[in-house]
């Protein structure tokens, strides 16, 4: 019986490894002439390719449905993952925050691992693309390609990726497929992307790095806080970036225009009082010197400025002579200087896609649609997302696994 796999990408190869080695003829339909061209790019090339946590810390580190992987998960674990590489001849290594690389750090050797799995295991590969799913009484039979050539098949696995990166390949072919079977689509965002700051000072900031910040993310439409971190984060031309930023911008739904407000903490480990304390204490020990000197041991020299102008105190004022409460005024920036998300990046910078196909339309435990009999889904194009640091090829790789080995 044949097997039609739609996408040539991490979940794909593994989908139809899966698949073939239950016996059944499997074809890999992939658009581009090479397989797995965004895995190519992952881990700036090279390629984060699970995280050695849990399935617990998986589903923690999984905010867009989480849950609904946890089968997904317990079926192909990232040990699992971290054994079927090594037992595809590429040595693996984990570093900082339990982050799973190749050895030789180059993603390349996961791609023909995975390229290999497949072949190994009888695929067969056409480079095409798919425009339409052939659904008959509530069963998908089939496929047709762009050429108007149409492949029977006795289940397809749509494995199409999202829309991040769509120079790979990924442009959301997916999700047009799974509304032809009738299925719901969320609407499909970026994820783990730099996000745009309406805060014009932000750009006088480019290139500054920041360590040891915290971050916090309010939604202004119900008063809550959705998020809130600790790390690295980066000022860019267009507001903010870096590992605290990405996964921040995981939790931002809807219209983000004016809609969420960050809070910058520059000193997370002082209460305010203590920031204030210490200011007290500067201040004294260098009563003639200009603030902005005196700011300078306590902040990136290039933050002074910016500051000075929230603060509303000129740079040149002695520090005996800046009263309480401009003293108060920037304490209190020091631990909160406040920023109004105005977009989120473009697709083309995002890691990877929120949204896609309803989960509450989806089989956990089999990747099967609910909607149409052998007609089954893997990887981006689910509405499931992660944080960085390997857990969104786990997902690919979870999914895939449980969809071929249940097809």
């Amino acid at each position: 019986m044949e097997v039609i796999v739609i996408g040539g990408g991490a979940s794909g190869l593994i989908a139809a490894g899966m698949a073939s080695a239950r016996g059944y003829r499997v074809t890999v339909v992939e658009r581009n002439p090479r397989m797995a061209r965004k895995v190519m790019i992952t881990g700036k090339g090279r390629c984060n390719v699970t995280n050695a946590a849990t399935v617990q810390d998986c589903v923690e580190n999984t905010p867009g449905n989480g849950k609904f992987l946890y089968s997904a998960f317990s079926a192909f674990s990232p040990q699992d993952t971290m054994a079927f590489f090594e037992e595809q001849g590429v040595p693996l290594k984990t570093e900082r925050g339990n982050r799973v690389y190749p050895v030789s750090d180059k993603a390349v050797d996961i791609v023909d691992a995975l390229v290999s799995f497949a072949k190994k295991q009888g695929c067969r590969f056409k480079q095409g693309r798919v425009t339409r799913l052939m659904i008959e009484d509530g069963v998908c039979c089939g496929v047709a390609l762009d050429n108007g050539e149409t492949l029977s098949a006795y289940a397809v696995i749509v494995c199409t990726g999202g829309c991040s990166y769509p120079g790979t390949g990924s442009t959301g072919d997916g999700y047009t497929l799974a509304e032809q079977a009738g299925h719901t689509v969320i609407e499909p965002r970026p994820s783990l992307v730099g996000l745009s700051i309406a805060d014009e000072w932000c750009a006088d900031l480019q290139g500054l790095s920041l360590k040891n910040c915290a971050l916090a993310v309010k939604d202004t439409q119900n008063g809550k806080t959705v998020y809130t971190d600790f790390g690295e984060m980066l000022f860019t031309h267009y507001g903010i970036s870096g590992p605290i930023v990405l996964s921040a911008s995981a939790h931002l739904h809807g219209a983000v225009n004016g809609r969420y407000c960050l809070s910058l903490d520059m000193k997370p480990a002082l209460t305010l009082e203590q920031v204030d304390a210490r200011l007290v204490r500067e201040f004294e020990q260098a009563p003639n010197t200009c603030v902005g000197n005196t700011l300078a041991a306590l902040l990136p020299r290039s933050m002074v400025p910016v500051m000075l102008q929230l603060s509303g105190v000129a740079g040149e004022t002695k520090c005996h002579s800046v009263s309480k409460a401009q003293r108060g005024a920037i304490a209190a920036l020091l631990k909160n200087i406040p920023m109004t998300v105005a977009g989120l990046r473009p697709f083309e910078e995002a890691v990877v896609t929120a949204g896609g196909v309803s989960t509450r339309e989806i089989k956990a435990s089999t990747m099967e649609s609910k909607l149409v009999s052998g007609l089954y889904f893997a990887g981006e194009v689910i509405d499931v997302d992660a944080y960085t640091g390997g857990f969104n090829l786990q997902i690919a790789f979870s999914t895939g696994y449980v969809a071929g080995n249940n097809v």
